[in-house]
């Protein structure tokens, strides 16, 4: 943590909904005139495609039968957490690319499923924002926690982030469902271990809950949209939340615990526009006293 050059991070897995979110933080940036980094969780990955691929069929060989891009080792977190030190001690830091596909290769001038060169980061920046999977992983090895100003996790209920997952890779990557399924389940082990501890982590936790069928996710024909889903906020510290304020300038919610406040699934962008920009102000603004 740096009151100086100060860090956001989102978490949330494959599916869960985290570009949405970042977009909502870019409206904010710009709105305010903050300069933000961004970094993505892809660039720390430890192999490219086809060396994951290799390293796949390695382990499964070896008996090892949940080796996945969710698990600790498949990830450089140790150059995640240097490249958050080091931003948080000097305002400088570097950070590259993972191309996922041909569009991406063609802005980045390197081939699907590669990495591009390590490259600085823009000068004299306000804050350095991570959206991926790993930036509140706290282990053995790395506490990338401590040194977050402001954490956010992004955790649809389990069904729905399979929906999404689902239909956002047969549409986006030409991948089957059986394949995704596939997928689903080879994480499930590194899902459970890896990425849910880290929603303890987060100061504040987005969950969007269906009011739909979902029970059989593989079979799910549309996504729920927002206006079929609540959206259950969770203050790790509540202190100092408005909630009187929220709940009058968001129509139809409801305090569902002294530190969560529930709201229609279509007012997500105006309640994170509302909790977050005072939060973020705030930052900046220690930063630039400091």
């Amino acid at each position: 943590m740096s009151k100086k050059h100060p860090i956001i991070s989102v978490v949330g897995s494959s599916g869960a909904g985290t570009s949405t979110v970042k977009s909502t933080f870019d409206q904010i940036f710009r709105r305010e005139g903050i300069s933000a980094v961004s970094i993505e969780g892809d660039a720390f990955h430890r192999y490219n495609r086809a060396d994951m691929k290799e390293e796949l069929q390695k382990r499964y060989d070896a008996g090892d039968q949940g080796f996945s891009h969710f698990s600790y080792e498949a990830n450089e977190l140790k150059e995640l957490e240097r490249v958050f030190r080091e931003y948080g001690e000097t305002g400088k830091g570097k950070t590259r690319h993972y191309v996922h596909d041909d569009a991406e290769a063609e802005k980045w001038g390197t081939p699907p499923g590669h990495f591009t060169e390590w490259s600085d980061f823009e000068d004299e920046s306000d804050l350095l924002f991570y959206e991926g999977l790993h930036g509140c992983v706290v282990n053995d090895e790395v506490n990338l926690s401590a040194l977050a100003d402001l954490k956010i996790g992004v955790v649809p209920v389990i069904n729905l982030e399979w929906i999404q997952k689902i239909h956002r890779d047969r549409a986006s990557r030409g991948y089957t469902t059986e394949a995704v399924t596939d997928v689903i389940l080879r994480r499930m082990h590194s899902y459970v271990n890896c990425i849910t501890p880290q929603f303890t982590e987060t100061d504040i936790n987005f969950q969007r809950v269906p009011v739909v069928d979902t029970s059989n996710p593989f079979v799910a024909r549309w996504i729920p949209t927002a206006d079929e889903s609540l959206v259950v906020i969770r203050f790790k510290n509540p202190r100092g939340i408005d909630f009187p304020y929220l709940t009058s300038m968001i129509n139809g919610s409801w305090m569902s615990r002294a530190n969560s406040i529930v709201i229609p699934g279509n007012r997500q962008d105006l309640a994170m526009q509302l909790i977050l920009t005072p939060l973020i102000e705030r930052i900046v603004r220690e930063s630039k006293r400091a």
